[in-house]
């Protein structure tokens, strides 16, 4: 008996279907929310030198940097919440 050469063997109908071989989220500079980070950050920074007013109008170089790491923690918590539910198939077991 003959062997037909243009017939699928099985372990060639087993990898017919496609895998993804990436993450499933972006690298965090590809990123809106990156993106919106660093125009907050910039912002609080530009208002911390240009708002410069009496009592208690003033934006003072401490509560600068607190809300430089408040929104730190936002970014980095967000980033975490979304990497924590992507997976990481890239081993051969899955290829």
């Amino acid at each position: 008996m003959a062997v037909d050469p243009i017939a699928p063997t099985r372990s060639a109908s087993a990898r017919s279907t496609p895998v993804r071989a990436t993450d499933e989220t972006k690298h965090a500079i590809k990123t809106t929310e990156f993106i919106a980070y660093i125009a907050m950050l910039a912002g609080v920074f530009i208002a911390g030198l240009v708002i410069k007013g009496g009592g208690t109008d003033e934006l003072k170089s401490p509560t600068v940097w607190l809300y430089a790491v408040i929104l730190t923690f936002g970014y980095l918590l967000s980033r975490g919440i979304a990497k924590s539910g992507s997976r990481h198939r890239f081993d051969d077991d899955y290829r």
